[in-house]
């Protein structure tokens, strides 16, 4: 199983990504909120955990081997939870994720079912089978009141979490460095102004 790619960035369309790896170049298929984020990364070399599955119905005698990708562990460890929801599936799940995994989790943690509405592919019957079925298993997933913290994030800032674990870095402490960060410069509204910033707060450049 191919668990991890590291390569340039060669194309990158509304589904999937070509990462080059010497030779050989990949096709990985990607969730909407990944594919904003390596937006203008055409290029770079980029790092994918990935997971593969075979598309198409078994007995079909026609499977085609897929490789999906994530920007950390964490997104991918979250994904193979959301996909064990009973009609899910890996391409509903892929069509789905439009907006950051935290997000996502911290809605199913707070039984949020109009931030699962607002996703392709989830009505209201399914939102109600995916609180029912994962609510209770994703604080490790989730930003804000869900995940034990006093505040709920905005879309810029867990947009910024999402970059800074693609990076490396830990989730516990890169909760703590954005909070902080959005608290002592309340003026910034977005991840590319705010990810700089906590990066200059770890250094002990920004006090």
């Amino acid at each position: 199983m191919i668990a991890r790619i590291e390569g340039k960035l060669v194309a990158l369309d509304d589904k999937s990504a070509l990462v080059q790896v010497g030779p050989v170049c990949y096709e990985v298929l990607l969730p909407g909120y990944a594919v904003g984020m390596l937006s203008g990364r055409i290029g770079d070399d980029i790092v994918l955990c990935t997971m593969e599955y075979y598309e198409g119905a078994p007995g079909g005698g026609n499977l085609i081997p897929r490789l999906v990708g994530f920007l950390s562990q964490d997104e991918k460890d979250f994904f193979a939870k959301y996909t064990g929801v009973k009609g899910m599936g890996v391409k509903k799940g892929l069509k789905s994720l439009t907006i950051p995994i935290a997000t996502i989790a911290g809605a199913i943690e707070a039984g949020d079912e109009k931030i699962l509405l607002s996703l392709p592919a989830v009505g209201k019957r399914f939102a109600q089978l995916i609180i029912a079925q994962l609510k209770g298993k994703l604080g490790d997933f989730a930003v804000g009141p869900a995940a034990g913290g006093g505040e709920k994030f905005e879309l810029f800032q867990t947009e910024a979490l999402e970059i800074l674990i693609a990076w490396g870095e830990k989730r516990a402490e890169a909760l703590e460095l954005i909070t902080l960060a959005s608290r002592r410069h309340p003026d910034i509204k977005t991840a590319e102004e705010l990810v700089p910033l906590v990066y200059r707060i770890k250094q002990g450049i920004e006090v």
